[in-house]
């Protein structure tokens, strides 16, 4: 019998060689591809995989947001794809649940496999499904921070390091990325974003804006307890009184 196979991710290169290693295993076949999390939700509802690939960092809706969406629905064997979550990682290991690193090694993918075909056999007893339902209430307790990004930018996909970021602003249903000269846009909500940056380096300071407190090289007051602030690049910014006390507290 066919062990039904949905590969989430959202790097085209990452889905190819998931694919790929897949075809040297008769046993294993791979009934969908996604490319974001809202497509896997509906695809894992319908499709009813015996087994998931899942990548842990996408935009909009990353893999744990996936699985907390399905539910009930939840595969019997889960394969997490992560680049570079040390908190996932250590997690992962605690509840004996399954992961590749990027770029994927074969051989591990192999072992990968083999405790897939393990967690199939256990799953009647639910054993798997208590060890995911665990990893989420864990992972759900504390803010997932990124180091890394992912941005599509003229039909190539860009690793942006969240370091690089001097601000963001949002842009319509959009958010606009400035790093350095370049500008990146990406379909996120501003404060899913924030949740998502490291606090003691990323500060609101408008509705629509978010400022890296490393790029700031001086403010000067304005009308109403407002700031201007300038950047290390010489860009001019405003913040709103409303946000002023936290970055603040940051700079002393």
């Amino acid at each position: 019998m066919k062990i039904r196979t949905l590969i989430v991710d959202d790097m085209p290169l990452a889905r190819k060689r998931i694919r790929r290693f897949l075809g040297a295993y008769p046993e294993f076949e791979v009934v969908g591809e996604c490319s974001n999390g809202r497509d896997a939700v509906g695809a894992i509802l319908d499709l009813a995989p015996d087994l998931l690939f899942l990548d842990v960092q996408m935009p909009e809706m990353d893999g744990f947001e996936v699985l907390e969406e399905v539910g009930a629905g939840l595969p019997p064997a889960v394969v997490f794809v992560t680049a570079y979550d040390q908190f996932a990682l250590r997690a992962f290991d605690v509840h004996a649940l399954d992961y590749l690193l990027k770029p994927l090694d074969e051989e591990r993918f192999r072992r990968a496999l083999e405790r897939a075909k393990a967690q199939l056999k256990q799953s009647r007893a639910g054993e798997t499904d208590e060890r995911l339902r665990a990893l989420l209430r864990e992972v759900g307790a504390r803010p997932k921070r990124i180091s890394r990004m992912t941005v599509k930018s003229a039909g190539r996909t860009v690793i942006l390091a969240t370091d690089e970021i001097d601000y963001v602003e949002s842009a319509g249903n959009y958010l606009r990325l400035k790093v350095g000269k370049e500008t990146h846009l990406i379909r996120e909500s501003l404060s899913r974003l924030e949740e998502k940056l490291d606090p003691e380096k990323f500060v609101r300071i408008h509705r629509s804006t978010i400022v890296n407190v490393d790029r700031v090289r001086e403010m000067h007051p304005l009308f109403n307890g407002d700031q201007a602030i300038t950047l290390h690049d010489g860009t001019r910014l405003v913040m709103s009184r409303t946000y002023r006390e936290k970055l603040f507290s940051l700079l002393e």
